[in-house]
């Protein structure tokens, strides 16, 4: 490959290789223009460009150009500083996003499960502020009903008989509610949450399967109490700091041009 097909920056002290076309992604940009000595903010030494600017928020300036996209870690904070830069290096769709902190922040989760025992069934409530969170548990849920065949609570596995899957019980897009345990003649229901492929009755054991699941999921335990002493409903709260979708710009928009509409379009377009 030629020297210009690859370019090494140096930027802050840290070092950058990527290719002519990712720093041509936005021709009118500071970044493009190095490329043909046009900007004297750019020095080159030894075959690298040199930038006296942040090396660390340059990684996220290689990050969009790299994928059209803005995608920041959930702890970021910089985003003025960052906006700052983005605009000394004139990629102006850039620094409009980033202009519009709330498209951008990691939104906190909250998710609560209640939990009642009433003799030999369990009882499950689960309630979610996002509804898409919601709706990806539920998929990984299932009940089955069948013939119990003469198994006490405390087994930890069906018969071999089959058994039917039921729907969950979906009162709205942020809820559901499910059952486990031995019913009436004999009937038992089984849950099952993926990818574990256990059949469990017991809803101690139930209990125990989601909370590992939740907390596999990024989600943390916050609170534990009791709502109704009388019908032994447990309430447990769980929250998450949920990183935002990355925001994708269009090409060829010129200085100054804004980014946001599309952006605001693209949020919508995710859902909830």
């Amino acid at each position: 490959m030629s020297n210009r097909e690859v370019v090494v920056l140096s930027v802050g002290g840290v070092r950058f290789i990527t290719r002519a076309s990712t720093l041509q992604q936005f021709p009118e940009s500071r970044l493009a223009r190095m490329l043909n000595d046009d900007d004297r903010e750019f020095k080159l030494v030894n075959g690298e460009f040199f930038v006296d600017r942040d090396g660390a928020l340059f990684s996220y300036i290689m990050d969009f150009l790299r994928t059209l996209q803005v995608s920041l870690p959930t702890d970021f904070s910089d985003y003025q500083r960052l906006q700052r830069e983005a605009e000394f290096y004139g990629l102006y769709p850039l620094a409009d996003l980033l202009s519009q902190e709330h498209l951008l922040k990691p939104r906190l989760e909250i998710l609560e499960v209640r939990f009642s025992l009433q003799e030999m069934q369990a009882f499950f409530r689960i309630f979610g502020s996002c509804s898409t969170t919601v709706e990806a548990l539920a998929e990984q849920i299932t009940v089955f009903t069948g013939q119990q065949s003469g198994q006490s609570w405390n087994s930890p596995f069906p018969s071999q008989k089959t058994l039917v899957p039921l729907p969950l019980e979906r009162p709205s897009h942020h809820d559901m509610v499910f059952q486990c345990g031995a019913g009436d003649q004999f009937l038992a229901r089984y849950v099952s949450i993926k990818p574990d492929n256990r059949k469990l009755i017991n809803g101690t054991n139930v209990l125990g399967l989601l909370f590992d699941t939740l907390l596999k999921d990024g989600f943390r335990l916050i609170s534990t109490r009791t709502i109704s002493s009388e019908e032994k409903v447990e309430c447990y709260s769980f929250e998450r700091m949920k990183r935002a979708a990355g925001l994708p710009v269009t090409l060829n928009q010129t200085p100054g041009s804004s980014g946001v509409a599309q952006a605001k379009r693209s949020q919508v377009q995710k859902g909830k």
